[in-house]
């Protein structure tokens, strides 16, 4: 049987379409270096906490420290990580950013232990803009908290500590790079993420 140019192309096209994503899951142990982490803002580094290494940011950055996992880009993704904020006057809060194009643009879902509610923002070109918002119980000082995100093209759902608040959709970002976020005088530890979803090549 003979193919048609357009029946080759469109076999091609299909091809590249199937290795230009797959799915994968991954486990970052936050204490270990991992050179693909880029600290836009804050101060980010290693220490030990309840007998194992973590990463914490630890001094006053304003308006909010940032790093970003350079590793795999994500379209649909599922992912998850563990925060205890230590302390802050201004905020004391933990959370993650996802479909990162750099530092300035992204999605992020945050959990803040001084105030009641639980937030998913959009950042485009630095500019921050609540997008979702649920009232919460303030997540306490010193104790361990844990935020998920699941985004499945537009929609955006978010947990915290293993309950569902936000579900909403939104298209300012379709993928990107995963990261974690803090704001002004906010000494967070993090440990444990993990992330399941679509590889964007």
């Amino acid at each position: 049987m003979r193919l048609t140019i357009a029946a080759l192309l469109l076999m091609v096209a299909t091809t590249l379409g199937a290795r230009a994503e797959e799915k994968t899951s991954m486990k970052y142990d936050l204490g270990v270096e991992n050179p693909k982490w880029k600290f836009v803002a804050g101060q980010w580094g290693r220490r030990a906490s309840g007998g194992r290494q973590v990463l914490a940011q630890t001094t006053e950055t304003q308006p909010w420290a940032v790093a970003i996992l350079e590793d795999q880009k994500f379209s649909d993704v599922d992912v998850s990580v563990r925060f205890r904020p230590i302390s802050g006057k201004e905020d004391a809060s933990g959370g993650i950013i996802f479909r990162a194009k750099d530092g300035r643009n992204y999605f992020l879902v945050r959990a803040n232990a001084l105030e009641n509610n639980f937030r998913l923002y959009t950042l485009v070109n630095g500019k921050r803009s609540t997008i979702a918002s649920a009232r919460v119980t303030e997540p306490s000082l010193g104790a361990w908290h844990s935020i998920r995100v699941v985004a499945l093209g537009p929609k955006i759902q978010a947990y915290l500590n293993g309950t569902l608040l936000l579900d909403h959709s939104d298209k300012t970002f379709a993928d990107g790079w995963l990261g974690l976020w803090t704001k002004a005088d906010s000494v967070t530890e993090f440990a444990d993420l993990e992330v399941a979803g679509t590889v964007v090549k």
